[in-house]
């Protein structure tokens, strides 16, 4: 299962890691959403993103890019990406709630996408790279 898991493009792992770490990251923003009221969606959005970003960094360093070099750095690294990544989301969120007025629960599925393509390249060729 392992040797399957690695011949895998790391596009696939990617966005397998990708999915599952989006749908935690989606709960702990509709349960935020929820507890919060539907006009709090940048706050829902800000504690979404603080709190899966653990989880993400490790899934991807260990999963998908298998990064070997020292784990503080890569997680800066990661961080300074996800706050370009996170801008990207909440641009698209406002945008997609405020001015296209879709509901902000679907909002949050739509602009994670986007903004996934971006974290992608970054985290190959910036947070991972292999020396």
């Amino acid at each position: 299962m392992i040797r399957v898991w690695l011949r895998m493009s790391d596009k696939i792992r990617f966005i397998i890691v990708g999915i599952i770490n989006a749908i935690f990251a989606y709960f702990l923003y509709a349960v935020s959403l929820i507890i919060l009221k539907e006009n709090s969606h940048q706050l829902s959005l800000a504690i979404a993103w603080i709190l899966s970003s653990f989880t993400s960094f490790y899934a991807h360093r260990i999963f998908v890019f298998r990064g070997k070099g020292n784990i503080v750095r890569e997680y800066l690294k990661c961080c300074s990406t996800w706050v370009i990544a996170y801008l990207i989301n909440a641009i698209l969120l406002e945008v997609f709630v405020v001015y296209m007025n879709i509901n902000p629960f679907l909002a949050q599925v739509l602009a994670p996408a986007i903004a996934g393509v971006f974290t992608y390249f970054m985290f190959k060729k910036k947070c991972f790279k292999r020396s």
